[in-house]
């Protein structure tokens, strides 16, 4: 079973990346309560951080990148809103994968168990990158728990991602290509932005690509009748330099196919966007939320 799951490479690679988690988790808000949710797949590690009452706010990571990635939006965000953090199942973190993720409903069903789990019966689901895919992909295969999507550089749903992408992708998944090049992926990805050994943000994608063994199935692009199905307000926050997709092509196909989305094209912001615009996301979020709960 092992070689179907999402798993760390060793004993030693384990250590070295739960060391890296502990330093990003420091860097975080108190956290009010911790949970460890039986789902069809595998426990899911999920977080809560207290802020004001009302709809609660769910935040989905990127690849290889769990709950500590969010340390520079947690705060603007808690603000105004009780916020829950979850670390995606089958991606490195503290969530445990115990059973093959075969495709995309597999990947809906377990986070709506977990959503579950946690108790949250409706929540406004934040993604980035490939967590708003997750949070579409939920939308549109079970929506009873979602109020709302906010969406931040998603991948593979309002456009593909480039063949470019695909082959940098490489550099980071294959063993042994040197730091140094992953780190320029990296940075390349993030719009130029400096990946040294400081950066909390860098040092967790590394160690997530380094140490970790990623078995999940390729995310299937959200298709046109999926989205035109949507029947939530969605929020989507595109990066005019994102490298992961065509901004202006993305905002195009998304306008012509949401009932209810508000899509923003912000032309400076690369693929690192929710590092680069906080307290900005957080104060456009919390307009849109408000009038969501309206």
């Amino acid at each position: 079973m092992a070689d179907r799951v999402g798993h760390f490479r060793s004993d030693d690679a384990c250590a070295h990346f739960l060391a890296v988690y502990r330093d990003g988790m420091a860097t975080l808000p108190p956290v009010d309560a911790q949970f460890d949710v039986p789902t069809t797949f595998g426990t899911v590690r999920a977080y809560r951080f207290c802020g004001p009452s009302g709809t609660p706010v769910v935040l989905l990571p990127g690849r290889n990148a769990p709950t500590p990635m969010y340390r520079t939006n947690l705060p603007s965000l808690l603000a105004r809103r009780i916020v829950h953090t979850v670390d995606l199942l089958g991606e490195p973190g503290l969530s445990v994968q115990t059973a093959p993720i075969t495709d995309a409903a597999d990947q809906a069903r377990w986070l709506d168990e977990a959503l579950a789990g946690m108790g949250l019966d409706r929540v406004h689901l934040l993604g980035t990158s490939i967590g708003g895919w997750a949070a579409v992909n939920l939308a549109v295969r079970r929506p009873g728990r979602v109020a709302s999507l906010t969406l931040l550089d998603p991948v593979m749903t309002f456009d593909g991602v480039p063949p470019k992408i695909l082959l940098a992708s490489l550099a980071l998944t294959v063993p042994g290509v040197p730091g140094v090049v992953r780190r320029r992926v990296l940075s390349w990805i993030s719009g130029g932005a400096d990946v040294g050994e400081l950066v909390m943000e860098a040092r967790l994608i590394e160690a997530g690509t380094t140490d970790f063994v990623l078995k999940l199935p390729a995310p299937q692009r959200i298709t046109t009748e999926q989205l035109r199905s949507l029947d939530v307000p969605v929020l989507a926050l595109l990066a005019g330099r994102s490298v992961m997709l065509r901004a202006e092509r993305a905002a195009e196909r998304a306008r012509n196919t949401l009932a209810h989305g508000e899509i923003e094209v912000w032309p400076q912001a690369s693929h690192a966007i929710n590092g680069e615009y906080p307290d900005e996301i957080a104060e456009r979020a919390h307009r849109f939320w408000d009038g969501v709960d309206a």
